[in-house]
Order: structure tokens, then sequence, then C-alpha cells
């Protein structure tokens, strides 16, 4: 009789070990113990390596950079402290200046997936015809810049050895025999 019943418990205590082992791990953010939302910004998949780095005041925003197969970096994920924004509605919402700026860089309003982490898309994307932005035409000489292209036309216009192919005024490449002379 008594070796029936630990034969039992050692069916029980197999299956018990069997069903612990099919269960999976949670995933990162998924438990919202951690000490940051995490704003994703693209996909993971489009990157290969990651690096983190503050941004501001050491450990309220961190921006998480990822490198592309080509080499490139860029931006994959925002990190934002759980004491600097708060959940409204399902958005997250910045308490503070910086975490402010960041969100509104974004494209659109970080949504709640699940867990600690939230969804919106890069940067804004800027126009062309507000391009260049008063930032990136800061320190650029505007004096000359006029008839520093002219200088350049005329330089790259000018064949180098008697003969040779020259662009004509519609832009075709005439020779030097029908060429007018000005």
């Amino acid at each position: 009789m008594v070796k029936k019943k630990v034969k039992k418990k050692n069916k029980v205590n197999k299956v018990k070990k069997i069903i612990a082992s099919l269960k999976k791990r949670k995933k990162s953010g998924m438990g919202g113990a951690g000490k940051f939302y995490r704003v994703v910004v693209r996909p993971k998949g489009e990157f290969n390596i990651f690096r983190n780095h503050d941004v501001g005041k050491k450990g309220h925003v961190e921006r998480v950079a990822g490198q592309r197969v080509n080499g490139r970096w860029a931006t994959q994920a925002w990190l934002i402290d759980k004491k600097e924004a708060h959940i409204s509605r399902g958005v997250l919402i910045g308490d503070r200046k910086d975490v402010k700026d960041v969100l509104a860089k974004l494209r659109r309003k970080p949504r709640h997936l699940k867990g600690d982490v939230f969804e919106a898309g890069p940067r804004v994307n800027v126009s062309e015809r507000s391009k260049p932005t008063a930032a990136s035409s800061k320190g650029v000489p505007r004096k000359g810049a006029k008839r520093a292209r002219a200088k350049n036309r005329t330089r790259n216009s000018v064949p180098s050895k008697k003969g040779a192919k020259a662009p004509d005024s519609s832009g075709k490449k005439v020779p030097a025999a029908r060429r007018k002379k000005a």
C-alpha cells in the first residue's frame, strides 16, 4: 500500500515539472515592475547591434540606438523614467520639460501596447519647402554664394583639352568644330 502512494506522488511531480518547463518566461517590459517606459520608434528587426545612452540628466531619458546592416545608426526606442511620465487614456504624457520635448519630436503620440511598452513613429518628417531650417543654415555664409556657384559652373563647363566635347546651352555635348564662339 505504501509503495503505491509513492508512485502516485512521483507521477504528480513529473507532470508539474513538465508543465513548469513548458511555461515561457516573461518578456522584458511585460511585468510592469521596471524603472522605464519603453517607447518603440522602429521595429527591432531592422537592427543588428544596440546601444543606449542618457539624454539630458542621468537616468531620466535614454535613447536606444540600433546599427543597421549598412552601418548607419538610428533610434530604435526611447526609455523614459516612470517618475518623469504618466499614462492617460492609453497615451504616455511627459511630466518634465525634457521628456515632453522628446515625446513632441515623435511622429505620433506614444500609444500603449502592453506592459511598459508604447509605440510611436520616428521624428516628424520635415517638408523640403521648409528646408533649410534656421538651425541648419546657421553659420552658412550667404555673401558671395551666387558668385561662387556661377564660378563653379563656368569652371566645370570649360573643356580641358582642345577639340574635346563641352556642354551646349541645351545641355548636349557638341564637338569643338561645331561649337559657337562667344
